[in-house]
């Protein structure tokens, strides 16, 4: 996994966590990896990897059984769907209106290339 500057190292394993409960990779009830695997396999200091696992708990993606570890929440996946729909509009959206200003624009293309796109999955 590579880090950027552009969030704290812990933010970005929670989201890259929450992006494999997403995909169904760690369905709900499914153990995390603990905070020791987590920090070998990513190279991080181990209470990186801590605070990223509590950063699920603390959100509701993952809940923690004291002395067993960390678990996908019952409810985890639609909260991860929620959180990560959230900054979408908080965050990517504006950048992305921002950027169609800046070059020019409108609604009607980007509604004409989604188009394209929908046709171009079904001829593939």
């Amino acid at each position: 996994m590579r880090f950027n500057n552009d969030r704290p190292i812990f933010a970005q394993i929670a989201d890259f966590l929450a992006a494999e409960v997403l995909a169904g990779r760690l369905p709900p009830g499914g153990r995390l990896p603990s905070a020791r695997e987590l920090a070998v396999s990513l190279e991080v200091n181990p209470n990186t990897a801590a605070r990223a696992l509590q950063a699920l708990a603390e959100t509701g993606v993952a809940r923690c059984e004291r002395g067993t570890g960390y678990f996908v929440a019952e409810p985890g996946l639609e909260l991860a769907l929620a959180e990560r729909r959230r900054r979408f509009f908080d965050e990517e959206l504006p950048r992305l209106w921002t950027t169609m200003d800046e070059l020019g624009l409108g609604l009607d293309e980007l509604s004409r290339r989604w188009a394209e796109r929908g046709s171009a999955k079904e001829k593939a």
